[in-house]
């Protein structure tokens, strides 16, 4: 029998440590090869590690909740034969998960009485919320300047394993007192009143994942300046093409024939067209992105978000389009994704129409400056001109919403680029091959 060593995989470029959230598997089961053993979350998305090796579990050296950097041991395997190597190049020799816990901070969660809650102080003192490890300095430093948890995940370490020091933090907040946008409030700090309970109630914690949405949004919406623009769009041509293609296309390719990769497909080339639209904002820099990475914010079976990215979503066909769309959504929703490709987005679409909803604002994906919504593909009377004069006709109508950050987007660069998209929707042939 030989032992061979589980580690914690490297989960992306910018991922350095991960969660433990559930053991599957117990001292002394067998494991197959590729089953699954552990549940492991990131502060960008939750996923499963595989055994690459068939055996019985031996030994699991951190507990559920433990924070563990990129590249540990957590668990030895006993396996059949003489193979004793490593999953990684990892050379240093496992440690009993109590030395380990002490040497990683967790912050521990306690339970209090239902009480007004502040918001500056939750956001700033609630680090539950974020699974990245923060010094105890660096979070007396963000407590004591009202730096948020979403903030303080913003700020690029320049530590070891790019992890936050103390300069970071500081020159963090020369750079925050010198941009208006970030600046502290002068006004009263605004208490949330208390929320009273009644009989027959349920209290549910928020999971870590609504947390970090629930974080996100918040930041979002006091960091950008929201103006929504609409546009209502004839999709007629659109809708006729896919009902004649969609049947010999699942034939074909075993796949079923969205709207959403035609959706893209008008927003990356819009993109092309208006590249002041994807783009980010730092202090007074514009950044004007190179690639058009294009998120599409999925609804996961829990009622989580999640929002994978196309990249490059400019430089492929509609057929590439259609199988990356389909791919990501099936994975998002059986928690399959990498860390990576939830990363990068330069700008995102939302489907409204999937749940019949005509339209929305939807709030943007920082640090994007836009986000376009996509309403519900309606059957309506429309006045069309015709030579002959004006008739009514049926159509295939459908609403976009444009949200966009009013520091960098004005409404005519909002009103233009999303009336690219209606141009781009309208004249779409039926006669694309696909």
């Amino acid at each position: 029998m030989a032992r061979f060593e589980i580690v914690m995989p490297k989960l992306g470029e910018s991922i350095i440590e991960a969660t433990i959230t559930r053991w599957i598997k117990e001292i002394g089961d067998s494991v197959e090869e590729d089953e699954s053993i552990v549940e492991i979350a990131t502060d960008k998305v939750d996923s499963e590690i595989p055994s690459p090796v068939e055996g019985i579990l031996k030994e699991r050296l951190y507990n559920e909740g433990d924070v563990v950097p990129v590249g540990k041991v957590i668990a030895v395997l006993e396996t059949e034969g003489e193979v004793t190597t490593a999953t990684t190049t990892e050379t240093e020799e496992p440690k009993p998960a109590e030395k380990i816990k002490e040497e990683i901070p967790v912050e521990k969660k306690e339970t209090k009485e239902p009480e007004p809650v502040v918001a500056e102080e939750k956001t700033t003192g609630d680090f539950s919320s974020s699974s990245r490890f923060y010094s105890p300095l660096v979070k007396s430093i963000a407590k004591a300047e009202n730096i948020s948890v979403a903030e303080l995940d913003s700020i690029k370490g320049s530590g070891k394993d790019g992890r936050v020091t103390k300069a970071d933090v500081l020159a963090w907040l020369e750079k925050r007192s010198a941009a208006p946008t970030l600046a502290k409030s002068s006004g009263p700090t605004i208490t949330l009143p208390p929320v009273n309970t009644m009989e027959g109630d349920q209290i549910m914690e928020m999971d870590r994942m609504r947390k970090m949405i629930a974080d996100h949004m918040v930041m979002s919406k006091q960091v950008s300046p929201h103006v929504t623009s609409f546009i209502d769009v004839d999709v007629t041509a659109v809708v006729n093409w896919r009902n004649k293609v969609k049947d010999e296309f699942l034939k074909r390719e075993g796949e079923k024939l969205t709207f959403t990769p035609i959706f893209i497909d008008a927003a990356a080339k819009a993109l092309k067209d208006f590249p002041q639209v994807n783009a980010s904002v730092d202090g007074y820099n514009i950044i004007y992105r190179k690639h058009i990475n294009i998120g599409m914010a999925t609804a996961l079976e829990n009622g989580n978000l999640i929002v994978p990215v196309i990249r490059d979503a400019d430089e492929k066909s509609l057929l590439g389009l259609v199988k990356a769309v389909n791919d990501l959504a099936t994975r998002a929703r059986a928690n399959k994704l990498n860390p990576d490709e939830i990363a990068g987005g330069t700008f995102t679409t939302t489907n409204f129409g999937s749940f019949d909803s005509l339209t929305g604002t939807p709030i943007i994906n920082q640090p994007q400056v836009a986000i376009l919504g996509i309403g519900a593909i309606r059957k309506k009377p429309v006045v069309l001109e015709t030579k002959q004069g004006d008739v009514i006709a049926i159509r295939h109508i459908m609403i976009l919403s444009l949200a966009y950050d009013h520091r960098v987007v004005d409404g005519a660069l909002g009103g233009m680029y999303i009336r690219r998209v209606k141009e781009l929707l309208e004249n779409f042939s039926e006669d694309t091959v696909i």
